[in-house]
């Protein structure tokens, strides 16, 4: 079945077909609603549709781009001729190509139910999430964010080398912020959970983990510096992935970004560690039949056993290093240019579970939040940051902590993970299981 996002890229396709250049025609539908309620009253309730039509044109190795957000037939026809021109205005660069047509894997990535959903439950979902919460413990006296959204996307790629894709998705997200309050100090939590169904969402279980992390920090303090493991939790070890992924893009390293310039081949994190990418992994946000322009998805080992194996490329930084695209081809949306990212990045889970791991600690730091991952230098790996959680003594969970402070370099780091949970869990298309690190110095009071 051809999809009417794939039908408008080909029409416009069309109307390219005297002009001699490389055309690529990106097309994408969207339909979005986000709900907050907060005391059991809606705050926000937001409904937005989108289209959008980018074009890209190469011709003798110079790049053009246009986008536009008009299906008239005067405006596709300008936003070709601008593409056109802007290509004819560009520096020559050999290495600007477009990819050729290979078939697709096909998905089911929009469950049909989805569009269906009345508004008032999805209002409904949002305030359980918020009654969850409440009514975990008596201590969470604020929400600060209890939200529900969901898109619908439809996306249609073609180009003048055979490219000729379109597919649909849906996912919805949930997530809360509350503030827990006892003997005048407050803290808070936060949770979050996606589903490319409706079904798929638990609004009790958002609800009770922002509050169980809000009341679990009251009464926390400092611990003296030491150098203790570190048991990072699933979503603080996503943080430091954030920084990791797009250092590992052929493109970072073709610019001398990347602190993974020269070390393909190379022991750059523990043998506990095997990282992956792929676009095709089930239910994944990221999961489509290709990246975003047109080259079929696939899974990438980017470290196997700690050793780096490759790096993620698009088209462009594939024909400068000679090779096949990895499909990691990405476009922030229609109007920019495609660039290399990750698509479902994440660590491959192990055998032992989070109490496990805890059991395994005579003495240190279960970390549940980070703050200041963006400063991270993706050059040089350098990083400090604040973190907070739970003290461990003897294999046990004792007190919570805050105050303190992790500082390193981000691939010793790596090659300090001694142990990998089985508890995998992904934040967006970000993913990971709780992470065991020694030899960290915990800069505290």
């Amino acid at each position: 079945m051809t999809l009417e996002m794939q039908e408008l890229a080909q029409s416009i396709l069309a109307r390219a077909d005297s002009t001699r250049q490389e055309v690529e025609v990106y097309t994408v539908k969207q339909k979005s609603l986000q709900v907050e309620v907060s005391d059991g009253q809606v705050e926000t309730l937001r409904e937005a549709q989108q289209i959008g039509v980018g074009i890209r044109v190469i011709h003798g190795g110079r790049l053009g781009l246009a986008f536009t957000t008009c299906r008239d037939s005067e405006s596709l026809e300008d936003t070709l001729r601008l593409a056109i021109a802007n290509a004819q205005s560009a520096s020559v660069d050999e290495y600007n190509t477009l990819p050729a047509s290979q078939p697709p894997k096909p998905m089911e990535l929009l469950d049909p139910a989805l569009a269906k959903i009345p508004v008032d439950a999805k209002i409904e979902f949002a305030n359980n999430v918020e009654k969850a919460a409440r009514t975990h413990d008596p201590r969470v006296t604020k929400v600060r964010q209890a939200t529900y959204g969901d898109v619908i996307y439809q996306v249609g790629i073609c180009n003048s080398r055979g490219v000729d894709v379109g597919y649909e998705g849906g996912y919805c997200v949930a997530s809360l912020l509350v503030i827990a309050e006892d003997a005048g100090q407050s803290e808070m939590g936060w949770s979050y959970d996606f589903a490319r169904s409706f079904d798929g969402l638990d609004s009790i279980k958002v609800g009770r983990e922002a509050a169980a992390k809000a009341v679990g920090m009251l009464g926390a303090s400092s611990v003296a510096t030491c150098r203790v493991p570190i048991l990072l939790a699933p979503e603080v070890a996503t943080d430091f992935l954030d920084v990791l992924g797009p250092a590992l893009t052929a493109e970072a390293v073709q610019k001398g970004k990347s602190l993974f310039a020269g070390k393909l081949g190379k022991m750059v994190g523990s043998a506990k560690l095997n990282l992956i990418d792929s676009g095709l992994l089930p239910q994944g946000l990221a999961t489509a039949p290709v990246d975003d322009e047109g080259v079929p998805s696939q899974s990438t080992v980017l470290l196997d056993k700690g050793v780096l194996q490759t790096y993620l490329y698009n088209s462009y930084s594939a024909a400068r290093d000679g090779i096949e695209s990895t499909g990691n081809g990405v476009r922030a949306s229609f109007r920019g240019a495609v660039t290399t990212g990750p698509r479902n990045f994440y660590i491959q889970p192990g055998e032992l579970s989070q109490s496990e791991l805890i059991a395994q600690i005579p003495r240190g730091l279960y970390v549940n939040n980070v703050m200041g991952m963006h400063t991270a230098n993706p050059i040089s790996g350098e990083f400090s940051v604040g973190a907070s959680g739970l003290w461990i003594e003897q294999g046990q969970t004792v007190r919570p902590v805050r105050g303190v402070a992790i500082a390193g370099n981000l691939i010793d780091f790596l090659k300090n993970v001694v142990a990998v949970g089985k508890d995998l869990r992904f934040f967006g298309s970000v993913g990971s299981p709780s992470l065991l690190v020694e030899g960290i110095t915990l800069s505290g009071e």
